[in-house]
C-alpha cells in the first residue's frame, strides 16, 4: 500500500508542486486548504506523514497539531510555515510536531524528511508493540499513552511518549542527551540538553522512580541515561 501524506496548506500553487512531485514519488497524496476540514481528515482517516502549514483559514495549524496529539493520534507532523521565528518553531514541536521545514523549501528535502518520518514511525510502531510491561506496581503503557503508578494514573504528553519509545528500542544502552535531542526532538534550536532533564524527571514522578536509586531510567553521569524497563 502506497505512504499516504495529507498535505493541510492554503496555498494552491505550493499543494500542485508538492502533490505533483509526491505522486511521482509513488505516494498517495491529498490535500486540504482550510484548517477545518484539513483537521476533520487527519481525525478521520489513516494517513503516514500529515504536512501542516501554521497560518490557514478556519484553523491554525498549532491548533489542529494539539488536536490531533491531544486525540492520541500519533502519525507524524511536519509543520510548513514561512515564518522564521525561533519561538514558533518550539511551539509547533512541544505541541507534538515531529519536524519543522520552512519556506521555500527544496523538493528533494522534503521528500527526504519524509523518508525519515517514515522510517522513524515504522521504528516507533515496532517498538510499541513490545513496550507496556508491568511491574513493582508499574504499567507503561504507549499506546493508549499513560503510565499507572499504584493507584494514580498519569497521562503522558507526546514529547514523553517519543522519549520513552527511544528508550525501549534501546534498552540497555547508554544514551546521551545530545543523541536524545538530535533524535527525539530531531532539530537544532537554542533548547539545550537541559531540556532532556526535565522531561527525565517528569517520566521518574510520574513511574515513581527514585532519583537517587533509580530502577527504571538510570543517570549516567556526564554522557545521559540507560534505560531498564518493567518486567
Amino acid at each position: 500500500m502506497a505512504t499516504r501524506i495529507l498535505m493541510i496548506e492554503d496555498e494552491p500553487g505550493l499543494v500542485l508542486t508538492v502533490g505533483d512531485r509526491l505522486r511521482a514519488e509513488g505516494y498517495a497524496f491529498e490535500s486540504s486548504e482550510d484548517g477545518i476540514e484539513g483537521e476533520r481528515k487527519a481525525l478521520d482517516e489513516r494517513w503516514d506523514v500529515i504536512l501542516l502549514d501554521i497560518m490557514l483559514p478556519g484553523k491554525d495549524g498549532f491548533a489542529i497539531c494539539k488536536t490531533i496529539r491531544d486525540k492520541g493520534i500519533g502519525t507524524p507532523i511536519m509543520m510548513l510555515t514561512a515564518r522564521g521565528e525561533t519561538s514558533d518553531k518550539i511551539t509547533g514541536l512541544k505541541l507534538g510536531a515531529d519536524d519543522y521545514l520552512g519556506k521555500p523549501f527544496d523538493m528533494s528535502e522534503l521528500v527526504a524528511r519524509i523518508e525519515a518520518l517514515k522510517r522513524r514511525a515504522d521504528a516507533s510502531s515496532k517498538a510499541f508493540d513490545t513496550a507496556g510491561g508491568t511491574g513493582d506496581d508499574l504499567v507503561i503503557d504507549l499506546k493508549r499513552g499513560f503510565i499507572q503508578f499504584k493507584d494514580q494514573e498519569s497521562p503522558l504528553s507526546a514529547q514523553e511518549i517519543k522519549l520513552l519509545d527511544y528508550f525501549y528500542r534501546h534498552v540497555g544502552v547508554i544514551i546521551s542527551r545530545e543523541e536524545l535531542l538530535n533524535t527525539v526532538w530531531g532539530y537544532d534550536s537554542d533548547i539545550t540538553t537541559r531540556t532532556i532533564d526535565v522531561h527525565v524527571a517528569r517520566l521518574r514522578q510520574k513511574m515513581g522512580d527514585v532519583k537517587d536509586s533509580p530502577k527504571y531510567i538510570h543517570t549516567i553521569r556526564g554522557i545521559g541515561y540507560k534505560f531498564t524497563p518493567p518486567q
